[in-house]
């Protein structure tokens, strides 16, 4: 697999901003996950790790060990669920396990209909309006078991 030549021109200009090439990286793994279906592949992996001259392993370490890098497809709707101090003392463990109920899906897994991947994520910045989660990249803030049941039910 080549990377797109949309990829590559952006990933020029990000790496003329570094001493090293390789140190662009890590905002690179972030753009194929955007860009190449929300998830990185092995052969995403093999393409990147060619462009940063690199071994395929060395993209595997990186793209591995940060939890925002996702090694397997998505569900067709991401449920992020902060589960930070604010959001844990305001009911967030309730509202995880009404979005797994309501989804299907297990704490970071895929709903077996492909539909929903559920995810718990650290502080997502809504500590004033906490519980929340994020919904294919929209807050949902204020969160009750009702209002959980409202929004997710109306994608399933």
């Amino acid at each position: 697999m080549a990377l797109p030549e949309k990829l590559v021109t952006e990933f020029d200009e990000l790496c003329s901003h570094y001493p090293e090439r390789r140190s662009g990286l890590i905002m690179a793994l972030h753009r194929c996950q955007e860009e190449l279906g929300g998830w990185i592949s092995p052969e995403t992996m093999e393409a990147v790790a060619g462009y940063f001259e690199m071994e395929p392993v060395e993209v595997y370490g990186v793209a591995s060990f940060y939890p925002m890098f996702r090694m397997t497809p998505p569900g067709e709707h991401v449920v992020s669920v902060c589960h930070n101090i604010a959001c844990e003392l305001r009911g967030a463990p309730d509202i995880l396990k009404k979005v797994c109920e309501v989804t299907g899906a297990s704490v970071h897994g895929t709903s077996s209909d492909g539909k929903f991947t559920v995810e718990t994520v650290e502080c997502q910045g809504a500590c004033t309006t906490a519980p929340m989660f994020d919904l294919d990249g929209v807050y949902h803030e204020e969160l009750t078991l009702e209002s959980v049941e409202k929004i997710l039910g109306g994608l399933s």
